[in-house]
């Protein structure tokens, strides 16, 4: 993958089949405004690496969002996407070997003040959580990304993942606004279970439960991954706490959408999670 790719498969494999909007927002951007892409971009799969790769570099590019938190990064995809987007993002690494976790920022809007890199003691899939914290037009951000523990049968310890990253968003310093994406693997019944803090919000939810963007895990409209069953479930999440602090200005979520819909010559899509795309507007309290 760290090569250029062949004029072949320039016009091939990452053309998309059906065109669907890749243009990203329209306009020049709002300077309150602040956008977010979370994405499992499946850097395990090795069929169509570069392919998809390149689908993936193309979606960050065009849709152009000032803070990117992925998941299941190898460092095949980070060299390769390091050589299109380091003019434009910062890179935040949660790793270095196997898979990992990773943060781009755009260093045109946000400065990068610290980095924690979180492990979870007790998880078996090397899982961890990334905190970034960061300055946003004077603002204090703590961006934070996880791939909590996977399969069904590990639901204990993806509670307990949950736990921690809950207990961290809503303890954070009053004057702190608290962004967290990832892919939680999470069922409903685990959320009920632990419980969500009054002050974190599911953006999905306080956006009215869009059923466009219920689903990110959809094995009957992505078909990258051959599995006997069926299902879709709402892995990927959203969660933000606002600052409290008077005077602080405070997040408001404006819009969420799926990306990654469009499949690729190549016969894949980008990869086998749908990406998600929000925006947030900058309001003073």
């Amino acid at each position: 993958m760290d090569g250029e790719p062949s004029a072949e498969v320039k016009a091939s494999s990452c053309t998309p089949v059906v065109s669907e909007s890749r243009e990203g927002p329209t306009g020049s951007k709002e300077d309150e405004e602040l956008s977010l892409i979370t994405w499992n971009i499946d850097g395990l799969d090795g069929e169509e690496q570069p392919a998809r790769a390149r689908s993936l570099c193309s979606y960050l590019l065009s849709y152009s969002a000032d803070v990117v938190l992925l998941q299941e990064m190898v460092q095949a995809y980070m060299r390769f996407m390091h050589k299109r987007l380091a003019d434009t993002y910062t890179f935040i690494e949660g790793g270095r070997e196997g898979y990992f976790t990773m943060i781009l920022l755009k260093k045109s809007r946000l400065t990068l003040l610290d980095s924690q890199n979180l492990f979870f003691p007790n998880s078996r899939m090397m899982r961890n959580l990334l905190v970034a914290q960061v300055l946003f037009r004077g603002q204090k951000l703590w961006l934070m990304t996880s791939h909590f523990e996977s399969c069904k049968a590990n639901s204990v310890e993806r509670m307990r993942q949950l736990r921690v990253v809950m207990k961290k968003m809503s303890k954070a310093p009053d004057d702190v606004t608290v962004l967290f994406g990832g892919d939680t693997n999470l069922r409903d019944y685990e959320v009920a279970t632990v419980g969500i803090p009054s002050n974190v919000c599911d953006l999905w939810e306080q956006l009215g439960e869009p059923e466009k963007c219920r689903y990110t895990w959809d094995t009957v409209a992505n078909t990258n991954k051959e599995i006997p069953f069926k299902c879709h479930f709402r892995f990927d999440r959203v969660y933000l706490r606002r600052a409290t602090q008077d005077g602080i200005p405070q997040l408001d979520p404006d819009n969420m959408q799926l990306i990654g819909l469009e499949k690729l010559r190549c016969g894949l899509f980008t990869s086998d999670h749908w990406g998600i795309y929000c925006t947030f507007s900058v309001k003073q309290k």
